[in-house]
């Protein structure tokens, strides 16, 4: 059901407080307009906001919020009234307007007076919590997004070419209906036609709309799966899995794959897989930041968590990193005590999301985590996520296919170095050590004046005796997490699988 037909059944029901979550004032007040005559009973539409007062089927200055509801009840017209207060919700942490609404709510009922609060924050009082129907205005699809850049196109009597038409889609999905007019609008200016070159400045302009969200990052990864040494059970995992978001996996009858928890020792793969994940197959990938999920109003956490899930549903299909999960869900299980409730309602709104997504909008989660200790329980259920990997230090073979990765990555001939001594020498060290190890040595090499080719295997050794390796840090750990995965997780390496819990993996 499209929210038109929503808000015209929440009418038809009489509702009496509703709130509208959005951006797009003029987009959701047409879609207001549109719902409030489609019913059988047509309402009029009134428009207040605290610079004018009442202007539409309600004419009054009536600019103080707390006055704004009892002069509009003092209208006669106001019955069968679809009464719209846009951006209210600064003013709902004055009791008194907060008391001057519950007032409202029985005469609103019996007149027929619809109030629906507009704006893009929700922060609802406590007050009103059951009295209130909160819908979320829906971000423009791609039929919607289309008609956007066709807009644009014929005011600038510049066709789009079919082979363009689909890229320039792509890249302003999960942007606002203005955003993605000022987006094309901007790339025609820039580049004169409908090119490749302007689907990517429509890119980047969404990776600014994004990033002024401070919970989403858009990535544009240049990892891919061969970038990631080791870990080949879950390569070959993602791999199986990489047209599993098209059409002829529909046909085929396959669901999109939901997502993946990938648990274990730190620096050893878990992001650089994500992001490679989406790369692989050639998804969006969006970064959520869970530590800037959490506001300082009331209801503003779960409010910016709804927002950011909105965006990922927008864009789907894509693929969601949540990058150290467990930050994020710490003390969710004495949140009460600790934070009023806020970390639990932020994480029982994620996992709720996780379970109730829509398949037909495929969001990939793929979420990394440290530690085990703060994850909630309800996380690992099958139908949030499909499966749990470990991911362990890597193994002698491991480590020199990491070494042979860095180096080749720094311009240098892995051939040209004894690898079998070297990845022997860095045992227990993580994917993350031996990369720094690589940077290290070119440090060294560098200080000492030598040229380009110059590096010596004598600085890489080097670089390796001066690392701590995170096994002799973090030992304890590390068995901890793989005692834990010994009977919740699948190994992500066929390699390191006997660490766990004695299991050894066949392929």
């Amino acid at each position: 059901m499209d929210i038109t037909a929503r808000l015209s059944t929440l009418l038809r029901a009489g509702y009496p407080l509703l709130w509208l979550v959005t951006h797009e004032e003029q987009r959701a007040l047409r879609t207001i307009e549109e719902a409030a005559t489609s019913v059988p009973q047509p309402r009029s539409v009134a428009l207040w906001t605290v610079t004018r007062g009442w202007s539409g089927a309600i004419q009054n200055g009536a600019t103080d919020p707390a006055s704004a509801i009892p002069a509009l009840l003092s209208d006669p017209r106001s019955s069968n009234c679809a009464a719209v207060l846009c951006d209210f919700h600064p003013y709902l942490e004055d009791p008194t307007v907060v008391r001057t609404v519950r007032d409202a709510l029985e005469p609103c009922k019996a007149r027929g007076t619809h109030l629906i609060l507009l704006g893009p924050k929700l922060v609802v009082p406590t007050e009103l919590e059951k009295d209130l129907f909160v819908l979320d205005y829906p971000l423009p699809d791609r039929q919607d997004i289309e008609r956007i850049a066709d807009y644009i196109a014929e005011s600038a009597s510049v066709p789009i070419p079919k082979e363009a038409r689909h890229l320039l889609v792509e890249a302003a999905a999960g942007l606002t209906w203005a955003e993605a007019e000022n987006a094309f609008a901007l790339a025609l200016v820039r580049h004169r036609a409908w090119t490749e070159e302007a689907a990517r400045t429509v890119h980047e302009q969404k990776a600014q709309a994004l990033r002024r969200t401070g919970v989403l990052e858009y990535y544009h990864s240049r990892d891919t799966l061969d970038d990631v040494g080791g870990l080949d059970l879950l390569k070959d995992w993602l791999r199986r899995r990489s047209r599993a978001f098209g059409e002829e996996a529909r046909d085929f009858g396959l669901e999109p794959p939901r997502g993946v928890l990938l648990l274990g020792v730190q620096g050893c793969g878990k992001s650089l897989t994500a992001k490679a994940a989406a790369r692989t197959w050639n998804l969006p990938l969006l970064r959520l930041d869970m530590g800037r999920v959490y506001g300082s109003l009331v209801g503003e956490s779960e409010a910016n968590l709804r927002t950011a899930l909105q965006v990922a549903s927008a864009m789907a299909p894509c693929v969601l990193w949540i990058d150290e999960i467990e930050k994020g869900a710490a003390g969710a299980t004495s949140s009460g005590a600790l934070d009023s409730g806020v970390t639990a309602h932020v994480v029982g709104t994620l996992l709720t999301w996780m379970q109730e997504r829509d398949d037909s909008r495929p969001v990939f989660v793929a979420a990394t985590a440290n530690s085990v200790h703060t994850l909630p329980p309800e996380l690992p259920r099958k139908g949030r996520l499909d499966e749990i990997f470990f991911v362990d230090l890597p193994d002698e073979t491991e480590r020199r296919d990491i070494l042979t990765i860095h180096i080749r990555k720094r311009r240098r001939d892995p051939d040209a170095f004894d690898l079998g001594r070297l990845s022997q020498a860095t045992d227990g060290f993580s994917g993350a050590a031996i990369e720094q190890v690589v940077r290290d040595a070119l440090y060294l090499a560098f200080g000492h004046g030598r040229d380009l080719q110059d590096l010596q295997q004598e600085d890489l050794e080097e670089a390796v005796q001066a690392t701590v390796p995170l096994s002799r840090l973090r030992g304890e750990e590390i068995a901890q997490l793989r005692q834990w995965a010994g009977q919740r997780a699948r190994p992500a390496s066929s390699r390191t699988a006997h660490r766990i819990d004695g299991r050894r993996i066949s392929l």
